[in-house]
């Protein structure tokens, strides 16, 4: 058990470490504890090694000495015999100054004694609470070991030691006594001289430990809970990663994460000794447990971590080009000047490598003369401040085709190197510094938002930094409907006859509301291709909502069941002249998308009002294919065809009343409807008939756990601050997946198992036939048995229904308790895009509609 600076400098630290090593003893375990020095006493250790004055040391050692007693005070102890030593050892060291030792041995013996002080106390103050304690010294067990090309004051002061299991000291230590306290960050050499560890000694000093003693554990004791998907200080949504493997961690730990040093993770691996990170003052979270690798999961980014401060050394060279050795020189140059490199990209004839300034001492001396000597073989530029943005995941490379909307938030940006690792953990992007901070916590969002990140997989990451240390409020969201009071009767559904869709009315009420607080629009229009069941178009036109229709037949739809007085919208994409002839004689506000409607059937609109929908020349969303603007999109007029269109409208007497933009579904980010609001504004001023504005749709819904939701209020300040700079234009919306989606689920049962490999197959009694998304647009959704909810989960298994493509699978790798044959399986989030989407592929037999108020 390992306790830093902070958690061993006050009584109540001591108190909480005392009944934490208690119940450790309870399991029946016995116990080493490794202390760090009390927090900013080995900063006050270096102090005094700074100073060339007998009189200064002497004063520095009493105010260190004086730290220990106030302690000592606290805790109504006496001043044990050990202490007294070491504090008389530190006095003397004092005194004497490094003359006769020379003065980095003498420097790594004194700021030994932080350690040694802090260790001494604590074994007092355990054994006088009922917990008798032996003290150990680290530098009888940890022996470092001399390596190449190491020069005396890495020796002295950022020492390695080789821990292979050592059976004799454990039972060794096993004859003395049940627990045992001793330091953290020393250790011997050879001649026996007093060595450090370096940074992050005390967590190293853990390992060595948990190694020689092939442990039952490593436990780090620290001010967090554990590992986080990322800088939780950064990114309040970041999750506890629960489980990880040694090399995940490390590169976590290597790559920006301050909560463990790598290097205590490699003397662990071969014993297989687990690490566990815990919080001192919550030990009833549950922490991060690192071991060997754990394969029942699926491939997933684990983290997102930034380190700042990077500078770039890029060194081009047309003579480079296989020119034996050259790589060489230029790593001479690097080694020469002391420098270890970190990233490193190149082409034909360049070479950049990136500096990280927590392995090296980079200042502009430094840069200047490694960048000098490097001039003599190659062209030289360094670029900094730079930062490197780090994906970390077991497998990355599989996962690529899931990131593609991430990788596109880095086009917007200036890449200077990327970098996939060899060992296929970590992808890295170096960019300036100043992007990062904004950066990190929009990534992490996409990554949750793209299943790369894979938070519904709690056996790999539990709660967020905001449910576990904020301030509780609105952190757990709302059990769905599904989940709570209307169980039973989906059971009983699903009992009688599957697949069945089933719909519930009082949440499309509560997400129409929503809406509706939105002051800044004028009109809501439903688009009723999410879902045409007619009483859920009767409960929104109840709600005032007008339609949005995209054929006859969604017209036809509407006005079978919704009174004259809602308002309706028809905005049909490379649609015959018919549909269009038909909708003119509704009461249908009708829009047109391109040239060729009016350029030839130009007298079918004389005289009329249209809407125009414009491609404002990007687009948006959570999948390729629900991105509606920019060139690839075969939606909306371009922004250079305006005048064209409106020479042909004047031509025909033909009136643009309103304009229309819609980029993209599942956006969660309203600034968006803000700037395509500004630039339809702007737009409109240019045209001058312009009445009403239609910002579109589009409004996401969250599925993945931990996904942000879109908040609605700020959506409602975006758009009222847009407003009052156009107040003359009338702002209508289209929502449709926002106002259905987690009204319906689909319900299903379980047909048969199968395993394949590693792969566990559930097979359900329908599949993409009843919901294309996840085929169409690998859409997530949430999937559970609903028979046997409250019931552990027992294994990994791949959904999938019984039509004959390779394309049915419904959700991938997906955790469940053990399921039996006629289970109740639900899909969560179907109540958009579903039964609208089905087909009779297969001549499997459709899935009945339930609606339940």
């Amino acid at each position: 058990m390992k306790f830093g600076g902070t958690s061993v400098a006050t009584l109540p630290r001591w108190q909480n470490i005392q009944e934490l090593v208690a119940s450790r003893r309870a399991e029946g375990a016995r116990v080493l504890v490794v202390v760090s020095a009390l927090s900013g006493i080995t900063d006050a250790l270096k102090h005094l090694c700074a100073q060339g004055d007998q009189g200064k040391r002497m004063e520095a050692a009493k105010a260190i000495t004086q730290r220990h007693y106030e302690l000592l005070e606290h805790m109504q102890l006496a001043l044990p015999d050990t202490l007294a030593a070491r504090l008389g050892d530190l006095a003397r060291l004092a005194e004497e100054g490094p003359a006769a030792m020379g003065e980095l041995a003498w420097a790594a013996k004194v700021q030994a004694h932080g350690e040694l002080l802090s260790s001494a106390l604590g074994a007092s103050f355990l054994t006088h609470s009922g917990l008798p304690t032996q003290w150990l010294d680290a530098r009888e067990c940890l022996a470092a070991v001399a390596l190449p090309n190491q020069n005396e004051r890495s020796k002295l002061l950022s020492a390695m030691v080789e821990a292979k299991p050592d059976p004799a000291l454990s039972a060794r230590l096993g004859a003395l006594g049940e627990v045992f306290i001793t330091q953290g960050f020393i250790a011997r050499e050879a001649q026996g001289r007093t060595v450090l560890l370096g940074r992050g000694g005390s967590d190293t000093s853990a390992s060595y430990f948990g190694a020689l003693l092939k442990a039952l554990r490593v436990e780090i004791w620290t001010d967090v809970a554990g590992m986080f998907t990322a800088n939780p200080r950064q990114v309040a949504g970041a999750r506890l990663l629960q489980r990880l493997d040694y090399e995940e961690a490390q590169e976590i730990a290597s790559t920006g994460a301050k909560v463990l040093h790598p290097r205590c993770l490699s003397p662990l691996r071969e014993p297989r000794v687990p690490l566990l990170i815990k919080d001192t003052n919550r030990p009833e979270l549950d922490g991060t447990v690192i071991g060997p690798e754990v394969r029942e999961h699926a491939p997933s980014v684990k983290a997102i971590s930034a380190r700042k401060g990077i500078t770039l050394v890029s060194m081009e060279s047309v003579g480079m080009w296989q020119q034996v050795g050259f790589l060489a020189d230029v790593f001479t140059q690097f080694k020469q000047h002391g420098l270890s490199v970190d990233l490193i990209s190149s082409a034909e004839t360049n070479v950049t490598v990136s500096l990280d300034p927590t392995e090296n001492l980079l200042d502009s001396d430094a840069i200047a003369a490694l960048a000098s000597d490097l001039a003599k073989v190659c062209r030289v530029k360094v670029i900094a401040p730079c930062a490197a943005v780090t994906l970390v995941g077991r497998g990355m490379r599989s996962m690529l085709h899931t990131l593609s909307g991430v990788l596109a938030e880095f086009g917007q940006l200036r890449v200077h190197l990327i970098s996939q690792s060899s060992n296929n953990l970590n992808l890295t992007f170096v960019v300036d510094e100043n992007v990062v901070d904004e950066l990190l916590p929009h990534l992490h969002d996409l990554l949750i938002a793209a299943g790369a990140l894979r938070t519904d997989d709690s056996a790999l990451f539990g709660p967020s930094w905001q449910a576990l240390y904020g301030s509780g409020e609105a952190l757990v969201p709302e059990a769905a409907w599904w989940r709570t009071e209307r169980r039973q009767q989906l059971l009983a559904l699903g009992a009688q006859a599957t697949p069945r869709y089933v719909y519930h009315l009082p949440t499309v009420r509560h997400q129409a509301r929503e809406l509706k607080t939105l002051a800044a629009v004028d009109r809501l229009h439903y688009a009723v291709k999410a879902n045409t069941h007619p009483d859920i178009l009767r409960a929104l036109a109840e709600e005032g909502f007008g339609f949005e229709c995209v054929s006859p037949g969604e017209l036809k739809a509407v006005m079978a069941a919704v009174p004259e007085s809602a308002p309706l919208l028809f905005t049909p994409n490379f649609a015959p002249r018919e549909d269009y002839a038909w909708a003119l004689n509704t009461r249908a506000t009708v829009s047109l998308d391109s040239l060729y409607p009016m350029a030839h059937w130009g007298e079918l609109f004389r005289g009329r009002e249209i809407v125009l929908r414009i491609d404002l020349g990007r687009g948006l969303g959570h999948h390729e294919k629900v991105r509606t603007g920019g060139s690839g999109s075969k939606f909306g007029l371009p922004v250079e065809s305006i005048d064209a269109f409106l020479k042909l409208a004047d031509a025909h007497g033909v009136i643009v009343r309103g304009l229309h933009a819609h980029l993209g579904s599942g956006i969660l980010d309203e600034a968006h409807w803000g700037e395509v609001y500004s630039q339809l504004a702007s737009l409109a001023e240019r045209i001058g008939s312009v009445a009403f504005i239609d910002i579109g749709g589009g409004l996401g819904v969250p599925s993945h756990p931990g996904e942000a939701r879109l908040d609605i209020a700020a959506l409602d300040r975006v758009l009222r601050e847009v407003k009052a700079a156009y107040p003359h234009y009338k702002l209508w919306m289209e929502p449709g997946r926002y106002l259905v989606a987690d009204a319906g689920v689909l319900l299903a049962r379980v047909t048969q198992q199968k395993g394949k490999g590693a792969l566990r197959y559930l097979g359900i009694d329908t599949g993409m036939n009843s919901l294309i998304r996840p085929a169409l647009y690998e859409a997530w959704h949430e999937i559970v048995n609903l028979t046997r909810l409250d019931e552990p989960v027992t294994g990994l298994f791949q959904i999938v229904g019984p039509i004959c493509e390779s394309g049915d699978v419904l959700g991938t790798d997906r955790r469940l308790p053990e399921p039996q044959e006629g289970d109740v399986m639900l899909i969560a989030q179907a109540g958009a895009y579903g039964k609208v989407m089905s087909s009779e592929y297969n001549m499997r037999d459709a899935a009945e509609e339930i609606i339940i108020d």
